[in-house]
C-alpha cells in the first residue's frame, strides 16, 4: 500500500496532509515519512476549535513542523468553517493554471463501484473515527444494476476480531446506521434507488496483500 501512495504522490501538484489539532504519533509520522520532497505539501491542522485559546496551539505547530518542510502550514476547523478560505487560497498558489482535464460537468473519473465502497467508508470513520484504525476499508464484492435500482453488497474489512464488534455494535445498531445513511447518499449520487446489504469480515494483515490491494482499487 505504501508503494501505491508514493506512486500517486508523483503524480500530484499538491498535498494535502490532514492532522488533527493536539494529536500527532508514530502513526503520522509514517505518513510523513511518504510524503513527496519534490511537490509542496500543505499541513491542514484541523479540529483548533476545541481549543479556547489560539496560543496553545503554538508548541504542537512548531513540534509537528519540525518534521518536514511544509509550503504552509494552516489550522482550520473544518465543521466551524474557520481559516477554510485561507486554506483555499495557499492551494490557489501552487496549483497550475491549466485548462480543464475533465468536462466541467464530470464529477469524478472513478466507477459507481469505486463510489459506493468510498461512501461506506466514509460513514464507518465518519461514526467510528475514534474507535478504528485507518487501515478500515470496503470491499464491494457484487454490484449488479436492475433498471434504476443498484444491488450492492459489500464488507467492511478489518484487521482484527475486536474491531469487528466496534463496527456492528449493539445489536447491530452501528452497522445499521452505517448501512442506512451510505445508501441515503448512494441514492442522492445515482439518481436511484438502492439496496445495500453489507457484513464485517476480518483479513488480518490485509494492507499488505497486493493482491487484495489491487481489487480494492489500490494499485
Amino acid at each position: 500500500m505504501n508503494r501505491g501512495v508514493t506512486q500517486t504522490l508523483s503524480d500530484v501538484d499538491l498535498v494535502l496532509f490532514v492532522i488533527e489539532a493536539g494529536r500527532y504519533d508514530a502513526k503520522d509520522q509514517a505518513v510523513v515519512r511518504l510524503l513527496p520532497k519534490d511537490r509542496p505539501v500543505i499541513l491542514v491542522v484541523n479540529k483548533t476549535d476545541q481549543f479556547k485559546d489560539r496560543n496553545e496551539l503554538l508548541p504542537f505547530l512548531a513540534k509537528v513542523s519540525a518534521d518536514y518542510d511544509y509550503a504552509a502550514i494552516v489550522p482550520v476547523s473544518a465543521t466551524k468553517g474557520r481559516q477554510t478560505d485561507q486554506l483555499l487560497a495557499e492551494a490557489r498558489k501552487h496549483l497550475p493554471n491549466d485548462g480543464l482535464m475533465f468536462p466541467e460537468d464530470d464529477l469524478t473519473d472513478k466507477s459507481e463501484r469505486f463510489l459506493a465502497a468510498e461512501y461506506i467508508r466514509e460513514k464507518v470513520f465518519r461514526l467510528l473515527g475514534d474507535e478504528l484504525p485507518y487501515s478500515t476499508t470496503v470491499e464491494v464484492e457484487k454490484f449488479e444494476v436492475e433498471g434504476e435500482l443498484r444491488r450492492i453488497f459489500a464488507a467492511i474489512v478489518v484487521d482484527r476480531e475486536g474491531h469487528k464488534a466496534i463496527v456492528i455494535g449493539k445489536g447491530g445498531e452501528s452497522l445499521k446506521r452505517i448501512a442506512s445513511e451510505a445508501r441515503q447518499d448512494m441514492e442522492r449520487l445515482f439518481g436511484s434507488k438502492v439496496y445495500l446489504e453489507i457484513w464485517v469480515k476480518v483479513k488480518s494483515g490485509w494492507n499488505d496483500d497486493e493482491r487484495l490491494l489491487k481489487s480494492l482499487g489500490y494499485e
